[in-house]
Formats: C-alpha cells, sequence, structure tokens
C-alpha cells in the first residue's frame, strides 16, 4: 500500500480503499490475516489512530472481522441472495457454497389465531413447526423457523438432508408465488452466540408466506440472517 500525502483523500480512506479493491479482485481471499494497526502505522509512516480508523472501517462494512486472540481477517464472503421465491438452501448451492442443516426443532402444533392467519387455515389445524440453523462450508449463517400445514410436512430426517423447498416438491408440492418483508434488528444473546455473532450484531429478518400453484399456503416463515453475511439483490424497473 501507498499513501500520498498531497492528495485531498484522508489517509484512513486512501488506505481502506487499497485493502478493499484488493479483497475485491482476490489479492486478499477470505480468511486472510492482515497486519495489525501498530506495524501498518510503523510500515506507512502513519499515526496508529489512522491505522486503526481505516481497518475500523472495513469492519463496519463487513469486509474485515477481528477477533480476539487472532487479529484481523478478511472476512467471509457475502451470501448474495435474489430478492425470489428460492430457498436459502438452493442459493447457497449455486453460488458455489456447500449448505448443511441442524434441525433444532420439529414439532406437532395446534393452529393458534396468529398463526391461522399466517397459514390461512381455521383456528385448531394441525400444522408442523420446525426451526433450523443452515451453515454454509460450516460457518452458520441464519436461523429458519417455518410452519406448514401437517399433511405436507418433510420429516426432520428429510430437512438435515436437503432444503424445505426441494423436499415439498418431492412430495409433488410446487411453489409458485410468496409474499414477502425483509427488515433488520439487533440479535439477542441467545441469537448472537448461536451465529457466531458479537452481542447486539445487526441481523436481517424475513417473513414470508408462501403458495403453490393452486394458491393454499404451504409455510409461513420467520427468519434471521446475518448482516455481515448477507446482501438481497433485487432489479428494478423504471414504470
Amino acid at each position: 500500500m501507498e499513501v500520498n500525502r498531497s492528495s485531498p483523500v484522508p489517509l484512513y480512506h486512501q488506505i481502506a480503499s487499497q485493502i478493499e479493491a484488493a479483497i475485491a479482485d482476490g489479492r486478499l481471499a477470505p480468511g486472510a490475516s492482515l497486519e495489525n494497526e501498530v506495524a501498518m502505522a510503523a510500515r506507512l509512516g502513519i499515526s496508529r489512530p489512522t491505522a486503526r480508523q481505516a481497518l475500523q472501517s472495513l469492519v463496519e462494512q463487513g469486509l474485515l472481522i477481528r477477533r480476539r486472540g487472532v487479529g484481523t481477517q478478511v472476512a467471509p464472503a457475502r451470501i448474495r441472495r435474489p430478492v425470489e421465491l428460492t430457498s436459502l438452501y438452493e442459493d447457497l448451492r449455486s453460488s458455489g457454497r456447500e449448505p448443511s442443516t441442524e434441525v433444532l426443532d420439529w414439532q406437532e402444533v395446534v393452529a393458534t389465531p396468529e398463526l391461522a392467519a399466517a397459514v390461512e387455515v381455521p383456528e385448531g389445524t394441525d400444522l408442523v413447526m420446525v426451526r433450523r440453523l443452515r451453515s454454509a462450508d460450516g460457518e452458520p449463517v441464519a436461523v429458519l423457523t417455518n410452519w406448514l400445514p401437517r399433511a405436507i410436512a418433510p420429516t426432520a430426517e428429510e430437512l438435515t438432508r436437503s432444503g424445505l423447498y426441494d423436499c415439498l416438491r418431492a412430495r409433488g408440492v410446487q411453489p409458485r408465488m410468496a409474499h414477502q418483508r425483509i427488515g433488520a434488528r439487533l440479535a439477542t444473546a441467545a441469537e448472537a452466540r448461536m451465529l457466531d455473532e458479537p452481542a447486539r450484531a445487526a441481523l436481517l429478518t424475513m417473513e414470508r408466506t408462501a403458495y403453490d400453484t393452486a394458491g393454499a399456503v404451504i409455510e409461513h416463515g420467520q427468519h434471521y440472517y446475518r448482516a455481515s453475511r448477507h446482501l438481497f439483490d433485487t432489479t428494478l424497473w423504471a414504470s
């Protein structure tokens, strides 16, 4: 890296931009270690606060991570997901990542008034609730909670081996459309531990109700994702 002291661009931004470019073009791969701010300051002839500001700006963008006892490393590549009717399992596979699933809970439940409204069934209908921890290349990335009609619900064993929508298609159920809402919030202490994130880390949230070709609800989901690992992409057209 080089710094230009005659440039109007702040020194910390010059350094951060060069590191960002090295990450983007692959010179710095995910998991690569960076020198600490003391070594960087000495090598570039800058102040330690300037080096710290450069690294911290990239941490805040999710490009670098800092771990006690390990130092500063390039963050794993973000999972880019289209805002389409696909499952996280499918999106991970299509992006070259290896998905795996731990089923945290699988149980039969009776539809409360709130659940009955979400799944569009009479109150008291038998449903299945399943909660899963989804990982990519062994790294936890999301917790997925879904409610499904009992008649079409996959088993816990099936969900360990495959994605939810693949399991539904194997039963002859074809997802056709969905209503979806994406938001954000801070992680609880338990959620942060499960996803290997710092306390009160940012989470992306998604609530989705999916329908089959006949217009019947096939699943209602409430999911949360590591914001440091996810991007949702969409294309907008002018009317």
